[in-house]
């Protein structure tokens, strides 16, 4: 799960991490009243929404007076903000963040992140923060700083002095950073996060230390234990679809292409999408109903595949352990019934009940496709798309 910057901002607060006095605004009206109690120009305003490179995109500007903050507020408000992380089709602004501007000497970068790999926690940082983080990574790999903590020993001091003398920090503010990046890594074990950016973390031209952005994703699994986050949750922010899907816990991801497919197990489904684009077509989704779906999971499954505008065919490949085929084959046909289906259907079930789930198919009078293996059907969907 995402959340805004501001909200993460307000979460930092409570970890005695500094940011920018500020606050947040849906009119212009609002922005002038934050600006009022922040009284110092200028000042920045930021559009709010769940994705990076905001200042390329036009959604981050400064106002050096008050008529300023008015027109950028309103100028901004209600835009469909499009960044290299939005996509062509953006994002429309509902909030921003109205924020103080300092002086900043120097601009870094501070993330952290688990590492699968390695079973550690990775502390990222670099010298060259700022909006063209990514180039310096691609470009200029050794200007990045990578510090990995064994989750059972947590952070320790000369973590923090390796990551201090990576920044090339003075003196003067090694004590600062490390109180700051305890005080991270505290936040992203508390919160079960899998990833917590600044970008840039700000040294000031009096020698402070600010988050001047802040994101932060956290472990959807997790969530049941923090149900302070799930009130930050921006459904606005999130595709429609994926939306319904987590109303039936489906693990449902929209995707930009033409064949929409409904798999059991991840691997499975991994493997599915992989054999699609093999065979020269798109997969629209990522869904995997789970072992122990139900003729019901099924159907809503099948439901939201078919309402993806872009999805020319769909390609059903089950392995039936758990999710018996016959269950499987009931909640197709109850979907596809109840939906109007238009698009043609590549089915390929092995496993439990088979025999039964193709009867009942075959019985139901509507027009799929068999397919005898995960080869076949991905070949099959491609030709219908094609």
């Amino acid at each position: 799960m995402k959340i805004h910057e501001y909200q993460a901002k307000e979460l930092f607060k409570k970890y005695k991490i500094s940011i920018p006095d500020g606050g947040i605004a849906l009119t212009p009206d609002e922005a002038k009243k934050i600006a009022c109690k922040i009284g110092d120009f200028p000042i920045v305003i930021k559009g709010q929404i769940h994705a990076g490179g905001r200042g390329k995109g036009e959604g981050i500007k400064l106002a050096k007076t008050m008529e300023e903050v008015e027109s950028i507020a309103k100028r901004i408000l209600g835009m469909l903000l499009i960044t290299h992380q939005t996509g062509p089709e953006g994002k429309i602004v509902k909030k921003v963040l109205v924020e103080k501007s300092l002086k900043i000497e120097k601009e870094l970068y501070l993330s952290i992140i688990p590492d699968r790999a390695t079973a550690k926690i990775v502390i990222i940082a670099s010298k060259a923060g700022g909006m063209d983080i990514e180039e310096v990574a691609a470009k200029q790999p050794e200007k990045i700083v990578k510090i990995e903590i064994n989750p059972l020993l947590g952070i320790q001091p000369f973590h923090c002095r390796q990551a201090a003398f990576g920044l090339e920090l003075p003196p003067s503010l090694t004590r600062q950073f490390t109180l700051t990046l305890i005080n991270l890594y505290r936040f992203f074990v508390d919160y079960d996060c899998t990833l917590v950016e600044i970008n840039p973390l700000a040294i000031t031209a009096d020698e402070n230390i600010v988050a001047l952005d802040a994101k932060i994703n956290f472990d959807d699994n997790a969530l049941f234990r923090h149900k302070d986050i799930l009130e930050y949750r921006d459904l606005d922010e999130e595709d429609p679809l994926e939306v319904e899907a987590s109303k039936f816990n489906l693990n449902y991801i929209k995707l930009n292409g033409n064949v929409g497919n409904m798999v059991n197990g991840a691997g499975l489904a991994m493997a599915t999408m992989d054999l699609i684009k093999l065979y020269g077509a798109e997969p629209a989704n990522f869904l995997d109903v789970g072992g122990t779906a139900n003729a019901e999971t099924v159907e809503n499954g099948f439901r939201i595949i078919l309402s993806d505008k872009n999805v020319k065919a769909g390609l059903i490949n089950i392995f039936g352990g758990i999710l018996r085929c016959d269950l499987l084959a009931k909640g197709v046909v109850q979907a596809a019934n109840k939906a109007g289906i238009k698009i043609p259907v590549v089915i390929r079930m092995e496993g439990t009940n088979v025999e039964e789930g193709r009867r009942i198919l075959s019985e139901s009078g509507l027009n799929f496709t068999i397919a005898s293996d995960l080869k076949e059907a991905a070949q099959k969907v491609t030709r219908l798309v094609k």
